[in-house]
């Protein structure tokens, strides 16, 4: 399965930031806890109408590229997208 993946911050320090441009590019949009996912209502309510968002239930308290935070983020991701993949083949 090819994919093309983006990845941005809700935070005004994030190093890369998300805007209403990469939510209208995403198919499917996973965010680690609930904060950011209400963020990004407050900010992108237009947005992100219609758009899965997935809440992994990680907590944002990992280093950058720590490489438990990896396992994890493959781990849950692989589940939702198999789902994901799935769903878009039965319809």
């Amino acid at each position: 399965m090819g994919l093309n993946v983006k990845s941005a911050g809700t935070e005004d320090a994030a190093r890369i930031r998300l805007n209403a441009k990469m939510i209208t590019w995403a198919d499917l949009i996973f965010v680690m806890e609930k904060k950011h996912k209400q963020r990004m209502q407050e900010k992108f309510s237009m947005e992100i109408e219609g758009k899965e968002i997935v809440i992994l239930d990680i907590p944002d308290e990992y280093k950058y590229m720590d490489e438990e935070l990896i396992e994890e983020l493959k781990s849950k991701v692989d589940y939702y997208l198999n789902q994901y993949n799935d769903k878009k083949q039965t319809h």
